[in-house]
């Protein structure tokens, strides 16, 4: 590779293909070193930060990185009744996330609760039913040929699983 003088935004750039993380500009990857990567890899770690149990009842949401009013807290997503068993097992995850870091990254802990899936499975089933909105419901009423009638209706059956 040959190197460059004429880059706008650093004195040397590497001529040819270089990295995504290389063309950002040097505020914006400040930005992503300070925050982005903490949260990042809180996501593709935290079965392995929580453990397995805590791990099928919650998820981290955002991360607010510590400033002059406020310490760095996580906030996580809660399945509505287990609310109890993270906020017993709330100092656990901050050592363990401490200690994943090797630094003190995580301060605080809050907890959002959201509800079970299963309440928004019954609007599922009744869609299934009636796969096609009553628009084209009509529509495809009003075809005479009814192989294509029968071919449309599996089609949007496919559509809505997808």
């Amino acid at each position: 590779m040959q190197f460059k003088n004429n880059s706008k935004q650093r004195l040397n750039s590497i001529q040819g293909l270089r990295s995504f993380k290389d063309t950002l500009p040097k505020n914006i990857k400040k930005v992503i070193n300070k925050k982005g990567h903490i949260y990042s890899e809180t996501l593709n770690n935290w079965k392995y930060i929580v453990g397995e149990n805590l791990f099928k009842v919650c998820y981290p949401k955002s991360f607010k990185n510590s400033n002059r009013f406020g310490a760095s807290t996580l906030l996580i997503m809660v399945k509505r009744g287990h609310e109890v068993d993270l906020e017993y097992s709330k100092k656990d995850i901050i050592d363990n996330m401490n200690r994943f870091f090797s630094d003190t990254v995580v301060e605080k802990l809050k907890f959002l609760s959201f509800t079970d899936e299963k309440k928004s499975s019954l609007k599922e089933e009744r869609l299934k039913t009636n796969v096609t909105n009553d628009k084209y419901q009509k529509k495809i009423n009003y075809v005479k040929n009814e192989k294509i009638r029968k071919s449309l209706l599996e089609l949007t059956k496919v559509f809505k699983q997808k």
